[in-house]
């Protein structure tokens, strides 16, 4: 059994720095060393004031320490990862490429009044759910070891217990929405013939590089990744 630090060595790199900069950044806020006023998505401040680090600190506040916050972070820890280490292999500029565009979509989504939330960390980890449970399909979900569902389902399945416990669905409403946003037209659409217009950008591959983040690019056929069914004997426990 590996130690908790082999365990950190061992996360894909996107992954890892998402998780650590939101663990970061609630740590913080009960050290007291910030407001999350001044980090939230608030466009007043932004237009006015031109404080565009908004635009992206309010993607790193998931809450205060709480079990929600615990929910989040092992879903990062667990469906982002394996996202990274399994369809995503090899491709770092494709996955980052995939977390930049769900949250500039969910900022666009957050500036309709009726969609506004300060705090979009939650629904980029929504979106980041939603995407597995389109990738791996058929893969067998245990949520606290008293339910078990097809990994397709978790997300609503998600969302049903946040309504259990009184949480906020708006977040995870948007990040579904930007999750088959981002399915729709990196897979669904270009299987269905039309064009892939959603490719990784040649900065983001620069940036990737430069950066020394990942493994080389490794060329995946587009109909292996989209199948889903690569992974779909496994099983999951959503409860460690």
């Amino acid at each position: 059994m590996s130690s908790p630090a082999e365990f950190y060595n061992s996360l894909p790199p996107i992954s890892k720095a998402f998780g650590t900069i939101c663990v970061a950044t609630t740590a913080a806020f009960h050290l007291g060393l910030f407001d999350p006023y001044y980090v939230a998505l608030l466009y007043a401040p932004i237009f006015k004031q031109f404080q565009v680090w908004r635009l992206v600190t309010n993607f790193f506040f998931l809450g205060k320490f709480s079990v929600n916050f615990g929910i989040r972070l092992l879903m990062i820890a667990r469906y982002g990862v394996q996202l990274e280490k399994g369809p995503f292999d090899r491709r770092t500029a494709d996955f980052l490429w995939m977390m930049i565009f769900g949250a500039f979509s969910l900022l666009v989504l957050a500036a309709i009044p009726m969609l506004w939330t300060p705090f979009l960390g939650v629904s980029l980890v929504f979106m980041l759910l939603y995407v597995w449970s389109r990738e791996f399909p058929n893969a067998q979900v245990s949520i606290y070891g008293l339910v078990a569902l097809k990994a397709f389902y978790l997300p609503w399945a998600m969302l049903a217990l946040d309504v259990i416990f009184g949480s906020p669905l708006l977040p995870d409403l948007l990040g579904i929405v930007a999750g088959h946003l981002y399915y729709f037209l990196t897979v669904l659409h270009p299987l269905a013939g039309g064009k892939d217009i959603l490719r990784t950008p040649r900065w983001v591959h620069k940036l990737v590089a430069r950066l020394r983040l990942g493994q080389p690019a490794q060329v995946r056929s587009e109909p292996e990744r989209s199948t889903g069914t690569a992974f779909s004997g496994r099983s999951y426990r959503l409860d460690g």
